[in-house]
């Protein structure tokens, strides 16, 4: 059982034990960057090493009611001490799938901040609707994991659809939970716009981008080619007269950011330059991950724009994700950001796929 996952769990037990020690250490308890890099260490090892001592514990009292069985005891006794035996493997196969799962290693990008990018797809203004509508369906989604949204920059339609937006998302594990996102969304409905009735089909396409800090990517200046215009669409006076939006060119890669919402050169800048650094990282990182792609593909698909992920059909009320095959019949709840089954399943399709991986090599 575990025979060659023993000696990593003793090592993180003994890593979370020191961990304890840290801090409550006055030192580390006066420096708060040292506190907060220990206290989430400690938390992203808790689960597991809870479940590990479960698991030691576990299999210490079955080695105990089997060494029951080989005395001689009455019948009736006997035949319980079989039942709870029976009941205490059952359990112990249970711990040990998950310490398996909980071994597997950890993206380094899931407790980030997550840039959120949607773009209308085909379909003309009811893809911009339809734009708008998974950006409420995210953020509400956010406003319930309790996250702060920030819009970065947007490009609204006259009526009420987003060509491009793209927000911010804050908060304790946000790239972890919405990073399958990723894809072509299709919704089947009849546009506000169809005055004969008929079903349409439109898309919109989402990037989750894990926030790249400043220490993460390093952009040269020398690289980038900032240019300011008049920023145009609603905004008062100062629109189409004050040089305030900004867009940026990061000469190496091509990639081209614009932000004219706010009314400062300097914010709209700040805006754009957390989307290039997040857009340059993910960048090397498709590269990097180019040749590993094929086995998540496999199971959740590898979240690029091209891959059609889910749809939303209004006739019937119901929501499918093609990657796992998973639909609900709530498709308003959904919409509002009720996305926890999804992203459960998700989860723990990839959970699937990393383990079966790891069984074969």
């Amino acid at each position: 059982m575990l025979e060659n996952m023993i000696d990593k769990l003793n090592a993180v037990e003994g890593r979370f034990e020191a961990l304890n020690r840290l801090l409550a250490d006055p030192k580390v308890l006066g420096d708060p960057n040292q506190l907060k890099k220990l206290a989430k260490e400690h938390a992203l090892l808790a689960e597991l090493v809870g479940v590990y001592r479960e698991f030691k514990a576990v299999e210490s009292r079955l080695e105990t009611d089997r060494a029951m069985l080989a005395d001689k005891l009455d019948p009736e006794f006997k035949e319980l001490v079989e039942a709870e035996v029976a009941e205490t493997e059952e359990r112990l196969a249970g711990l040990q799938e998950r310490l398996k799962f909980l071994l597997l290693p950890r993206d380094p990008n899931d407790e980030k901040n997550v840039i959120v990018e949607i773009r209308a797809g085909a379909g003309g203004e009811e893809a911009a609707l339809f734009a708008a509508d998974l950006a409420r369906m995210y953020m509400r989604f956010a406003e319930r994991q309790g996250w702060k949204t920030e819009v970065l920059s947007a490009s609204e339609t006259g009526i009420g659809g987003y060509k491009e937006l793209i927000f911010g998302v804050e908060g304790g594990g946000a790239y972890g939970k919405l990073k399958y996102e990723s894809g072509v969304h299709r919704v089947q409905r009849v546009p506000a716009t169809e005055a004969g009735g008929r079903i349409h089909t439109s898309t919109a396409t989402v990037a989750i981008l894990p926030e790249a800090e400043e220490v993460d990517v390093n952009i040269d200046p020398k690289d980038l080619r900032i240019d300011v215009f008049c920023a145009g669409g609603h905004g008062g006076q100062s629109v189409n007269t004050t040089y305030s939006a900004v867009r940026l060119t990061h000469l190496p890669t091509g990639l081209v950011v614009s932000c004219q919402d706010e009314r400062s050169q300097v914010q709209n800048r700040e805006k754009a330059m957390r989307v290039l650094r997040a857009r340059v990282r993910n960048l090397a990182e498709e590269k990097h991950n180019a040749e590993t792609a094929q086995t998540r593909r496999s199971q959740v698909g590898t979240g690029d724009r091209s891959e059609r992920i889910r749809t939303y059909n209004f006739p019937d009320g119901r929501v499918t994700d093609h990657r796992i095959g998973l639909t609900i019949h709530r498709i308003n709840q959904t919409l509002d950001g009720e996305l926890d089954e999804f992203i459960a399943g998700l989860a723990a399709a990839d959970q699937e796929s990393r383990l079966k991986a790891l069984s074969v090599q």
